[in-house]
């Protein structure tokens, strides 16, 4: 799945060339995980503001109204002025005066949706549930501190929750664990101010060197402009099970949590 660095990677990738486009057309698929909310004609002759993320959300500003963007579980965006022609998994196209966006989503778990603005009850139902950024100045330490704090559950399944913090997916979560010398089944509540401080600054640090490597492409994840992402090859935890640790060379554990793989070092990884 497409986590918040793939998300920001792509948003990057398009948001300056599409920047001013007006809209032409409006072509859809088959159905998404959610209805477009509007007549897709109702979009033409509309200008593009300016492209934002917000958690694994895109949103597309437009004059007037925001389209809000999801890739799902398998979904990811092309942009170009010569793409060929739509195939049986491309279900949206944005059609504009400087090239075509297309979603191109196999298992349709992807969504777009038309709001009036942020304030829309649709925008807000989809939205307004969501953890701080931690890429932005909104990613305030004893916010972050307060939430771990109330919170019983095991770290990783707070982290992956997205209601403290947004983009912290499977294997963000896995890799900023080890770096903060934390095991996955800690109760969040537990673990002490100088672990949450390391978890906090590696929160940070990981989702930041995965923008700047392209994000992660495990299977087929690859950016608006086609490039795939290269974060894969730095973990240092997850996908590694029975490897030795890099840095204590015990073997990497594997362990199941809520359906998801966990990656972890039961030396480094103690409290």
């Amino acid at each position: 799945m497409p986590e918040l660095p793939e998300v920001e990677v792509t948003r990057r990738s398009f948001a300056q060339a599409i920047q001013g486009a007006q809209v032409q057309s409006v072509l859809m698929g088959k159905p998404l995980r959610w209805p477009l909310g509007c007549d897709p004609e109702d979009l033409v002759g509309r200008k593009v503001l300016g492209i934002r993320r917000r958690g694994k959300y895109l949103l597309i500003d437009l004059t007037p109204g925001l389209l809000l963007l999801h890739l799902g579980m398998s979904g990811s965006l092309r942009f170009a002025t010569d793409l060929a022609p739509s195939g049986a998994h491309d279900h949206f196209e944005l059609v504009t005066s400087r090239g075509t966006l297309r979603l191109h989503d196999p298992r349709r778990f992807g969504a777009v949706v038309h709001a009036h603005s942020e304030h829309d009850p649709v925008a807000v139902k989809l939205l307004g549930g969501l953890g701080m950024e931690p890429l932005s100045e909104a990613f305030v330490l004893a916010d972050f501190a307060a939430g771990m704090k109330r919170s019983r559950m095991p770290v990783k399944q707070l982290l992956l929750a997205g209601r403290l913090v947004v983009g912290v997916g499977n294997i963000y979560a896995s890799e900023v664990l080890f770096l903060a010398g934390i095991r996955p089944t800690a109760p969040a509540s537990r673990i002490g101010p100088v672990r949450v401080r390391k978890l906090y600054e590696a929160i940070q640090g990981v989702l930041a060197q995965a923008v700047e490597l392209g994000g992660t492409t495990l299977r087929d994840f690859s950016s608006a402009d086609g490039a795939a992402g290269h974060f894969q090859t730095q973990t240092r935890v997850y996908g590694r099970g029975g490897l030795p640790c890099y840095v204590c060379g015990t073997p990497i554990r594997l362990l199941r949590q809520g359906q998801r793989s966990t990656y972890f070092c039961p030396q480094c990884q103690r409290a």
